[in-house]
């Protein structure tokens, strides 16, 4: 139970924060392209290999790097464990399956991106 409170609690903190990064971009660059977004995932992808390697080399305890990870960079962003996840397949030599995530995963997500937003102006009647 404190493991799992731990991680909610980490991922409020990484909610928060991705928050505040969007609004400091869109105050800093305007908000034509999303900024914070690409910064997120791109500090998110950097900080999952730093955390999980690190983690490894020096055995940090299991609900530390959970609550960094999937708590805090789960709430920060969650491109940082897909990209983390297909670069340990290509790492293993798992080619394929690598390709087939990336692909799979961009494909499912713009397709899951779509029917909601038709089901919503349907919803909404416009």
């Amino acid at each position: 139970m404190q493991r799992f409170l731990l991680i909610c609690f980490a991922g409020a903190a990484g909610t928060g924060a991705r928050y505040l990064v969007a609004l400091w971009t869109a105050q800093r660059f305007g908000s034509a392209f999303p900024y914070g977004t690409l910064l997120v995932n791109v500090v998110g992808c950097f900080l999952i290999a730093l955390i999980m390697h690190l983690a490894m080399i020096n055995a940090w305890p299991a609900t530390l790097r959970a609550a960094l990870t999937v708590g805090f960079l789960g709430g920060f962003t969650t491109y940082s464990s897909f990209n983390y996840e297909t670069t340990r397949l290509l790492e293993e030599g798992a080619v394929a399956s690598a390709l087939l995530n990336v692909v799979s995963t961009l494909g499912a997500g713009f397709t899951a991106g779509m029917i909601g937003l038709l089901l919503a102006r349907q919803l909404a009647g416009r």
